[in-house]
């Protein structure tokens, strides 16, 4: 694949932009999604927060307090916003599924 080309990830994503199926994901997956989204090389520390992303969710089942997810890296409660456009898209790229109605808002 031409390195410059922007992969077309469409089909692993719901209709509101959701991973379908959490279980296929691993991090080169989400390097390939961050490239599909214009965000190029993500950096160790991206990367480790998309692994707390997904440990978290895996242990309470739901949206945890994002600046928690921060203050588990050592990082300022806004980490997400900084690190990536939006929280929302960090769900995305961690491979995480549709969060319901009401997370999705809190992930703006």
């Amino acid at each position: 694949m031409n390195p410059t080309a922007v992969e077309d990830l469409s089909f692993l994503f719901d209709k509101d932009g959701f991973f379908i199926n959490p279980e296929q994901w691993d991090i080169a997956l989400a390097q390939r999604i961050a490239h599909s989204e214009d965000m190029g090389e993500m950096d160790d520390l991206q990367q480790e927060l998309l692994l707390t992303l997904r440990d978290e969710f895996q242990k309470f089942g739901a949206v945890t307090a994002l600046s928690h997810i921060c203050h588990l890296n050592g990082l300022e409660a806004d980490c997400l916003h900084q690190l990536f456009r939006s929280p929302r898209q960090a769900w995305r790229i961690a491979g995480l599924p549709n969060p319901g109605e009401e997370a999705k808002a809190y992930l703006a």
